[in-house]
């Protein structure tokens, strides 16, 4: 139980890790149907239905009392990284697949710390930058490895690439701003996740509005119960929950630590893809054992 309260921040990490692991092969499925400024806005309406119904059926207020500067903080969190860096990663899902996507996701962590070392002046020390470079590259070795087989030509690669790197920068930045609001307030994780996904929501819809594109053929796929049931159960799982779990990590640790740990999604991934019938590599297994030590050092160093 000590353990479990001294490293509350870290566990909500890697908690968030294996829920993305678990769902990003659906959302990369899902990706084929829907368009990815809609299935953003899709997952985050139901999420937002279902915080807001747990903080109702809890009886926490669900306007409690927050100073301005860190509530804008919040709002410009979800906008930043799930308004926009989820939508562009998405469109990188669409364009480069899941294993390249990944592996440029995985410098988030990086982005994340240094980020906050300059705006939040935080100090990590020398081995949890050890360990951040650990994590991140046994990550990043493990996916380079999936990466090679796929499909796809130069004019989805440059994009794509760049869908990537931006949805890799807003998510750090996002969580950075995400950090400064939760470090002074007192505002419990699932209230501020719920601004944040308002937030994200907000800028989706004003995109659509500005986009003034037919959405008609999508609105008419999310019809489909079957689909329907798909994307809330996602919703739930990576959104819901995930975020829930995101906010109690940025509270508890710093976010050069929470995005490293979050970063070891795809670590999760192999299991779950080798009992889908995929095979393991023994580059595959080396590569998390590295990406393992990485962790441990966050853990013991921070």
């Amino acid at each position: 139980m000590v353990f479990l309260a001294n490293f509350q921040g870290e566990l909500a990490a890697l908690g968030v890790a294996f829920l993305w692991a678990l769902t990003s092969i659906v959302y990369s499925k899902l990706g084929k149907k829907i368009p990815p400024l809609l299935m953003n806005l899709s997952k985050g309406g139901i999420a937002i239905a279902l915080i807001i119904f747990t903080i109702l059926l809890s009886g926490q207020q669900l306007l409690p009392s927050i100073n301005l500067i860190p509530f804008m903080l919040l709002v410009l969190s979800g906008a930043v990284g799930i308004g926009i860096g989820d939508t562009a990663y998405f469109s990188a899902l669409n364009r480069l697949g899941a294993r390249r996507t990944l592996l440029l996701k995985t410098l988030g962590p990086p982005f994340a710390a240094i980020t906050s070392t300059i705006f939040l002046k935080e100090q990590l020390s020398y081995t949890a930058w050890v360990g951040i470079l650990l994590t991140v590259l046994g990550v990043a070795w493990v996916i380079s490895e999936r990466a090679t087989n796929v499909t796809g030509t130069n004019k989805q690669l440059i994009p794509g690439v760049g869908f990537a790197l931006l949805s890799a920068f807003t998510d750090a930045l996002g969580a950075v701003f995400s950090r400064a609001a939760l470090t002074d307030t007192s505002v419990t994780p699932l209230w501020s996740a719920m601004v944040r996904l308002i937030g994200g929501a907000l800028i989706l819809l004003l995109w659509l509005m500005l986009e003034r594109k037919p959405v008609g053929v999508p609105v008419k796929e999310l019809r489909s119960g079957k689909l329907l049931c798909i994307i809330a159960l996602c919703a739930f799982l990576s959104t819901y929950l995930g975020f829930w779990l995101q906010q109690i990590s940025l509270k508890f640790t710093t976010a050069g630590v929470a995005k490293s740990l979050g970063a070891t999604s795809p670590i999760f991934v192999i299991p779950i893809t080798f009992f889908l019938g995929d095979a393991v590599t023994i580059r595959a297994i080396l590569g998390v054992f590295v990406a393992v030590a990485g962790v441990g050092l966050l853990f013991i160093y921070r």
